[in-house]
């Protein structure tokens, strides 16, 4: 694995090893994603972007090797440990995964009831804050199946980000979406890690939104990885590596703005 740049390590993963029966995964996984920058993972169909996911949360447990978050262990860590070391990871899944038969406002006021003790017109405050965060209102009385896709995708990141957490997890935000939806999310993950200080990982296929967005990527290749900043890696004199970031297989807007001019 090449060397990544020195920096904060938010997450780690150290001579992980991961398989799901005779299909080996990852062999000797060791990468790091730098605290409060945007990451994307990158790699083909069954690379192993959504199994790294799950083994950050602690929802499978690797055959050998740690995980970290912060100064927290993964690897090992009793119930009570995951569910703190879980307080602090919001998730957008890919396809939003909002409960159809429950309002905008009812799937945001979901987790807040489930696990805090907010009264109501707090619970109301913070849902209400987020959706303005992601550019929605006026949606509390809609049904998922009533928005657009864009419109869908902002509310389930208003729930991902709704609990202030300090790791945000996105499974394909950009997946299905057209240029402009696309441009829009790019432009909230940009804010969102810029004004709050959140480390973002995002799992994609889309190179085009990892030059524009991402700090650092890590790609996962056949029995390896390699992580560096992403004109770094598209300039590689690895040809593998080239190769990838050769194949668009993302929208490629040329309009579409750069990370910089999200920013103020």
């Amino acid at each position: 694995m090449e060397a990544s740049p020195a920096h904060d390590a938010h997450v780690r993963f150290d001579h992980v090893r991961m398989g799901f029966g005779e299909r080996a995964v990852f062999q000797d996984l060791t990468c790091e994603f730098p605290r409060g920058r945007i990451t994307i993972l990158l790699g083909g169909s069954g690379s192993g972007k959504s199994t790294l996911l799950r083994l950050l949360g602690g929802l499978i447990q690797p055959e050998a090797g740690r995980i970290y978050v912060g100064d927290d262990e993964v690897t090992g860590a009793s119930e009570a440990a995951l569910y703190r070391i879980r307080s602090k990871i919001g998730m957008l899944f890919q396809g939003g995964a909002l409960l159809d038969s429950l309002t905008i406002f009812d799937n945001l006021a979901l987790p807040l009831r489930e696990h805090t003790d907010l009264a109501p017109d707090a619970v109301a405050s913070a849902i209400h804050a987020q959706l303005e965060a992601v550019g929605l209102t006026n949606v509390d009385h809609l049904l998922p199946g009533q928005l657009s896709g864009g419109m869908l995708r902002r509310a389930a990141l208003a729930r991902a980000i709704l609990r202030e957490p300090e790791i945000l997890l996105c499974d394909e935000p950009f997946s299905g979406l057209d240029p402009s939806s696309v441009k829009r999310i790019e432009l909230l993950l940009a804010k969102i890690n810029h004004e709050r200080g959140i480390t973002v990982l995002v799992v994609s296929h889309h190179i085009a939104s990892t030059l524009r967005l991402a700090d650092h990527a890590l790609l996962l290749l056949p029995g390896r990885s390699v992580e560096g900043k992403p004109a770094e890696l598209q300039r590689s004199e690895d040809a593998e590596v080239a190769d990838f970031f050769d194949e668009d297989h993302s929208v490629d807007d040329a309009s579409l703005t750069p990370t910089e001019s999200f920013l103020p």
